[in-house]
């Protein structure tokens, strides 16, 4: 039984002082049924997440109390990820033929403190600095220019094109072009990161109105279908946000295991792929990201973003409405969102951001500590 998206709405991402992070949901939830053509007391389900904005299954006292099955979702940056494979399989089980899928979230301006303890670690990690992710990805990312000789101009070009996409959104946060010279230039972090190849901290909701296929076209005359689903956590020796230690042999990431099991799944490959959108947590990651998801070979990623590859324009588009880095991370928000920027694409409706060539085969990817990926692949 396939699955169908007839739904997308989002919140703007950024800062949106004078609403709770919940209103924001409700708001992306209420736009996704409008575009649906759908009542919410049509909705059988719904799965959502938040980190730091309250309950997900709160939203029913903004959308209405309808005694829905309401599940809420948490699985770190990858919760957007985890909530559509939730709902992607009650379809198709067959339990249910319609629902809703929802992220939102409200960070506070400094976040985010975790604390060793949560995550099944001694004090002693936090003591080193280890807690601090921007200290993580760019010891990760260090490692992995050493090892396939990846130069910072790679790093400078991922978030040139990324603030560059995000001009030509309107729902980003950062919608500001920066130059070249002024990300190579800007403050060091955490070496070699410099400020503007973060991401932030940032509000937003998004939301998809999912149903059987068979119905999809009762409801709209451009649905889209979820071929595959998967969300895949670390094996042993996969070296990953708040690993307490470092195995002599370094095992597949979670991202390689999800990505193959959903290019199994849907029965494409990386090659049928036209438009995609990686975890961009910062510049590294999505460079990593490109070749643990199949879409390269470890190294040649240099390569391909200096010939333009990753544009909007290039062969393989990757992050069109300027990823994580342009439009910040609301954790319970960001996975649902490259769903909806994937969707946008397929429809034919980016705009000045649109690829050319009627895009057919979307693919979504999200990373989570302490190491969860989730993928997803969306045909017209």
């Amino acid at each position: 039984m396939d699955v169908a998206i007839i739904g997308i709405g989002l919140h703007r991402f950024g800062r949106s002082e004078g609403m709770t992070g919940q209103q924001q949901g409700a708001a992306a939830v209420r736009s996704a049924l409008a575009d649906a053509g759908v009542d919410w007391k049509q909705m059988q389900f719904a799965f959502g997440g938040s980190q730091d904005a309250g309950n997900a299954d709160a939203l029913v006292n903004e959308l209405g109390l309808t005694g829905l099955q309401f599940t809420n979702i948490w699985n770190g940056c990858a919760t957007g990820g985890s909530s559509l494979h939730a709902a992607y399989t009650a379809i198709k089980s067959g339990e249910y033929d319609m629902g809703v899928v929802v992220g939102f979230d409200k960070h506070p301006r400094g976040a985010f403190n975790p604390q060793p303890k949560d995550w099944g670690l001694g004090d002693w990690y936090g003591e080193t600095g280890m807690m601090l992710t921007t200290q993580f990805f760019a010891m990760k990312i260090q490692r992995y220019m050493h090892d396939y000789g990846i130069s910072n101009d790679a790093l400078v070009r991922v978030a040139e094109k990324a603030f560059y996409n995000g001009s030509l959104t309107p729902t980003a946060w950062r919608t500001t072009a920066l130059s070249y010279e002024e990300i190579a230039n800007s403050m060091m972090v955490s070496d070699p990161l410099r400020k503007y190849m973060f991401c932030s901290p940032a509000e937003g909701g998004a939301a998809l109105v999912l149903c059987n296929a068979k119905v999809a076209k009762q409801f709209t005359s451009k649905p889209l279908y979820i071929k595959a689903a998967a969300v895949r956590s670390r094996h042993y020796g996969s070296f990953e946000v708040f690993s307490p230690s470092q195995a002599p042999q370094v095992n597949d990431s979670p991202t390689v295991t999800a990505s193959r099991a959903a290019f199994e799944l849907a029965g494409v490959g990386p090659g049928d792929v036209d438009v995609l959108q990686l975890q961009d947590t910062d510049s590294g990651t999505e460079i990593i990201h490109m070749a643990e998801n199949g879409f390269c070979e470890h190294g040649e990623q240099e390569k391909l973003l200096r010939e333009g590859a990753t544009r909007i324009d290039g062969p393989l588009p990757v992050n069109t409405d300027g990823g994580c880095l342009a439009n910040g991370e609301p954790v319970g928000a960001s996975g649902l969102r490259q769903v909806y920027e994937v969707c946008i694409q397929l429809r034919g409706e980016g705009g000045a951001r649109q690829v050319p060539g009627k895009p057919q085969v979307g693919y979504t990817h999200v990373y989570g500590a302490p190491g969860i990926s989730g993928v997803n692949i969306i045909t017209a």
